[in-house]
């Protein structure tokens, strides 16, 4: 009767989120490495001119600072937030907008304040999916208690578990939904698509400072982190998939810690089941509960999209309108769905490793990669407003060379590492706008 109730609990949370259409906007997390720009090493949290320095810089311009104990970890200035992953990865989220050129405009607002900062001490931002030079022993650990836990935690799960944390960054994006049939739909079509998304944003040449010599490394490092939490969604291609099936996904894992608001405290192994009061609970701790699932495509109060590799602008912007042109326009979504419906299981993870070994070429199902990935631009490109269909042109022409951010530098990769990565550092406001 409990587990009912629970489950009950956290779908009515789904569906109280749920929105009227003229009301869906797009949130967006952009993560990036700050590196020396001389050797590519990674930028320590810690010490002069380490992260928090330049965190502090920003909050004597006006940012508002956020602290454990006498740490900054975070700011907030109006709509934009920033936050560090595990290793000192740089994360930029804007609060969810309606257009992507309002996106745009906030994020090089922000370049344009840090780059500055940054310059002065050699150093600038580099948007690749796995760190380019330093290996991961050598990156500490921010000084987090969430990130403590999790990093003991991991000790004996997957063997990339670790460089997951401290290695690995990306780009993600979360979209509303209106109703729990248009939530089935947009969750069922961002993970049928979910190899396709990450071959065509793989960014990641060099893993552990090396050539990696294959394809998709975040792809794989997921796959080899946690099965409790990473990955697809065991239960996404049920036909009775829907925000009960969702919840009974978060209750059946262990969210390592619990955190309500108030109190943060270790719980290992426990399943959420055995820990979530559905008669007495705060809404912090469900929330949080929510995000200790790192699944590809995860549910929160949206459905947020998680696959894609760190890239450079345009990119970045690219996979906002692909997404966008594909789950706000419903004509293209209900074409998705309908030629999603039968995948499953079995040829998500065929198609996860044909990607790693052949990237555009592998295949899901019958189509390859890059067969699909075209037809996808296609019909995206028709589901926006005329202004926003310049966003999705780079990602087309890239496509059309049958590239990825991966065979971009791996064309160059022969020459000095940091001119191959070129395109993937941001160190000058004139490259970038």
């Amino acid at each position: 009767m409990k587990y009912i109730r629970q489950v009950e609990e956290i779908a009515k949370y789904f569906r109280d989120n749920e929105k009227d259409r003229e009301d869906f906007r797009i949130g967006i997390e952009m993560e990036h490495f700050v590196i020396d720009l001389n050797t590519l090493e990674t930028i320590s949290y810690y010490g002069d001119g380490g992260v928090e320095e330049t965190l502090k810089e920003l909050e004597a311009n006006g940012w508002k600072g956020v602290y454990e104990g006498k740490y900054l970890l975070g700011l907030n200035n109006g709509i934009k937030t920033v936050t560090l992953e595990p290793g000192s990865q740089l994360e930029l989220s804007v609060v969810a907008q309606r257009c992507i050129r309002d996106i745009e405009k906030e994020y090089f607002s922000f370049l344009k304040e840090i780059l500055p900062i940054l310059e002065k001490k050699n150093q600038g931002l580099i948007a690749v999916g796995y760190h380019p030079e330093t290996q991961i022993s050598d990156i500490k650990i921010l000084p987090k208690k969430r990130y403590d836990y999790m990093f003991n935690y991991f000790k004996d799960k997957g063997v990339h578990a670790h460089n997951m944390m401290k290695g690995t960054a990306s780009l993600q994006l979360a979209f509303d939904y209106s109703s729990e049939e248009d939530y089935i739909k947009k969750f069922k079509v961002a993970n049928a698509l979910s190899p396709v998304v990450y071959a065509l944003f793989d960014n990641a040449y060099y893993f552990e400072g090396e050539p990696w010599g294959r394809h998709n490394l975040r792809a794989h490092i997921w796959e080899n982190c946690d099965k409790d939490r990473s990955g697809i969604v065991y239960s996404a291609f049920d036909d009775d998939f829907g925000y009960r099936k969702y919840a009974e996904y978060i209750l059946n894992g262990p969210p390592i810690f619990m955190d309500n608001g108030k109190d943060m405290y270790f719980t290992g192994s426990k399943l959420y089941k055995e820990i979530f009061n559905p008669e007495d609970y705060s809404m912090e701790e469900l929330e949080h509960a929510l995000t200790m699932f790192f699944p590809d495509v995860r549910t929160k109060k949206y459905v947020e999209i998680r696959m894609m590799d760190a890239v450079p602008y345009p990119l970045n912007l690219s996979a906002m309108a692909l997404w966008k042109g594909i789950l706000y326009d419903e004509d293209n979504l209900n074409q998705v769905y309908n030629r999603i419906k039968d995948i499953n299981m079995e040829h998500m993870d065929k198609a996860k490793e044909s990607i790693i070994e052949k990237g555009l070429d592998g295949k899901v199902k019958d189509k390859t990669v890059h067969e699909i990935s075209k037809w996808l631009i296609d019909i995206a490109r028709e589901g926006l407003i005329e202004e926003e269909t310049k966003y999705i042109e780079p990602l087309a022409d890239m496509v059309q060379q049958k590239k990825t951010p991966y065979d971009m530098i791996g064309e160059k990769a022969h020459i000095e590492k940091a001119e191959a990565l070129k395109g993937c550092i941001l160190n000058n406001l004139g490259e970038v706008k």
